[in-house]
């Protein structure tokens, strides 16, 4: 009996699972749940596994309804076959339930790397918990104990931390800005492939704004970029493959010449200790945290060069686009332009009034929108100014002499100007001006004012109005007075 037992264990050990392993040519990707039924006490497990690649990124495994998610695990096998290594990695998340009871799990399905795998869904029955099972009396015939007699009972696992490459990193996109112009700032959380098997991220929602609120800054101008899922990004430093978690940005236009100076923050991450022997069936993981620290980071400020208009100027890289409403033009009639500035930069900062009224035209407006975006880091858009214009005399309207708006050019480090470019040809007889009476879009007043009487009422008027209205109020308070006294006599 004793020759049996022990030749058995050998042709375990012996055993190579890889030798009915087949060869696969692409990679594939699978999902597996366990048995559907089972005691409240055990635990209901969705697994997926990912063979003939290094995996990159994985949709979260779904929520199932009466269980809550308890944690998971990974097991990396590695199969040799005619000299060749073919890798299989299988990730597992165990649900617990929370009462007995019969449940249903949808179809569902998931992306790994981009592959699709799709489980067609189960029921699922909880049962009551099951009592252990009482162990047998000793027995010197029983194939355990004399197993343990040979090679000793086991021992308790011993884990190790294994070492990780990521690091937490502050990074602007400029070392230095001119006051008013863009600077783009990331909070970054890189780390290698290899390391999404020990890290993973933990009450990411209750660090982030405590951190955010370590990096504002009080002299900018700040325009964030919308939340987003955070997803790893495929980025090389340093000639390695990283993945790249975007945790913050922001777009900063510095308003004073004072510095920006970023602390240094930190990020806990949740970081797993390995078996230093690792068994089949088991975790081989043990749970731990990990802190990781950002560098302090300040990015200097220039002042802007000389001119008359320094402080009133944009900054930005931005360009001219115009319109108008129609293609002929005559004296006394109104006609809409458009100053549209398109580019990168503070819009907020862009202003343009109308100019004074001259010889050659009357200005009205403007009526202002605009519309940012925020992609790629960067942050632009449209914001447009429309004028309603009279010209007073026939021929060119030269545009120019009336719109233009002077802005610093931060790509280029000079100042520069937007002038109009159209020069509308003006026909029909040199009218005088005093007024311009736009006509409404409302019908109501569109009509009121063309019955309007013109004729011009003296400054007093409403002060005589009023003046005779309380005198009529006078009047009929003493009547009233004395009808009220002759009514009690």
């Amino acid at each position: 009996m004793r020759l049996f037992l022990v030749f058995s264990l050998l042709l375990r050990l012996l055993w190579l699972p890889g030798a009915q392993a087949q060869q696969t040519t692409a990679p594939s990707a699978t999902l597996k749940t366990s048995t559907a039924t089972f005691p409240i006490n055990e635990y209901f497990t969705i697994s997926f596994t990912l063979r003939g690649a290094p995996l990159e990124r994985y949709s979260a495994f779904p929520d199932v309804e009466g269980f809550k998610k308890s944690g998971k695990s990974s097991t990396t096998t590695t199969r040799i076959v005619e000299g060749k290594a073919f890798s299989e990695l299988t990730i597992t998340q165990r649900y617990a339930a929370y009462t007995e009871g019969t449940y249903v799990v949808k179809p569902f399905s998931m992306k790994i790397n981009g592959l699709t795998a799709e489980s067609g869904g189960v029921t699922l029955k909880v049962g009551p918990q099951q009592q252990a099972a009482q162990p047998p009396a000793a027995s010197p015939l029983q194939g355990i104990g004399l197993l343990d007699q040979l090679f000793g009972k086991p021992k308790p696992q011993e884990y190790v931390e294994p070492q990780d490459q990521a690091f937490l990193a502050l990074v602007p996109d400029k070392q230095r800005v001119f006051v008013g112009a863009g600077v783009h700032v990331g909070l970054y959380f890189y780390l290698t492939p290899q390391d999404q098997a020990v890290l993973n991220f933990h009450n990411f929602a209750g660090q982030l704004p405590g951190i955010i609120r370590q990096l504002r800054q009080r002299s900018v101008w700040e325009e964030g970029f919308d939340e987003q899922e955070v997803l790893p990004e495929n980025v090389v430093v340093g000639g390695k493959p990283f993945l790249r978690y975007r945790l913050w940005e922001a777009e900063l236009y510095p308003l004073n010449t004072q510095p920006l100076n970023f602390p240094a923050v930190e990020l806990q991450m949740l970081k797993y200790r390995v078996a230093k022997k690792p068994e089949a069936g088991l975790d081989n993981r043990m749970e731990g945290y990990k802190t990781y620290r950002s560098a302090a980071r300040t990015v200097a400020v220039l002042p802007l060069p000389p001119h008359p208009l320094r402080d009133q100027v944009p900054v930005g890289n931005y360009e001219l686009k115009e319109a108008i409403d129609r293609t002929t033009f005559r004296t006394g009639q109104a006609f809409t332009y458009t100053f549209a500035v398109e580019g990168e930069g503070n819009l907020a900062a862009v202003q343009l009034v109308a100019p004074p009224s001259g010889p050659t035209a009357e200005v009205y407006g403007p009526e202002v929108q605009q519309s940012l975006t925020r992609e790629n880091g960067r942050v632009g858009g449209r914001k447009s100014f429309r004028f309603r214009v009279v010209a007073r005399r026939p021929g060119p309207l030269a545009l120019d002499t009336l719109f233009q708006m002077v802005y610093f050019n931060s790509v280029q480090a000079r100042y520069d100007t937007l002038r109009a470019g159209l020069r509308p040809v003006i026909r029909g007889e040199q009218q005088v001006l005093t007024q311009l009476r736009v006509q409404p879009d409302d019908p109501f007043y569109r009509a009121a004012l063309g019955e309007a009487d013109p004729t011009a009422q003296p400054r007093n008027l409403y002060h005589d109005v009023r003046r005779y209205a309380n005198l009529v109020v006078a009047v009929l308070l003493v009547v009233a007075g004395a009808g009220w006294w002759k009514a009690r006599r």
